[in-house]
């Protein structure tokens, strides 16, 4: 069986956790696809790396939601978004899916 890429997980939970919430219009709904995709990523994580790089990317994914936040005020939503995954993705792919 083929490894899970966890750094297109974390970037797709991120993406579309924001797309479910915007499309429907239920931000919840958006939540549960980010929660959903973050525990598929970690659960690789944990099963690839050590608990310490499995408790910072878990960190990193919160952060790079919680930051896509205010730069949406600044570049909008969208750009914030992919800004947001690009870099949770380069940050999982370099320390668990090389």
């Amino acid at each position: 069986m083929a490894q899970i890429p966890t750094s297109l997980v974390a970037a797709a939970g991120l993406v579309g956790g924001y797309a479910a919430a915007r499309w429907t219009g239920r931000r919840p709904l958006g939540g549960v696809v980010l929660a959903a995709a973050g525990t598929v990523a970690a659960r690789e994580w944990h099963r690839r790396t050590t608990p310490t790089t499995t408790a910072l990317l878990g960190a990193a994914y919160i952060a790079a939601f919680a930051a896509s936040h205010p730069l949406a005020k600044k570049i909008g939503p969208w750009p914030a978004v992919f800004t947001a995954a690009t870099t949770m993705a380069a940050a999982a792919y370099t320390t668990a899916d090389r």
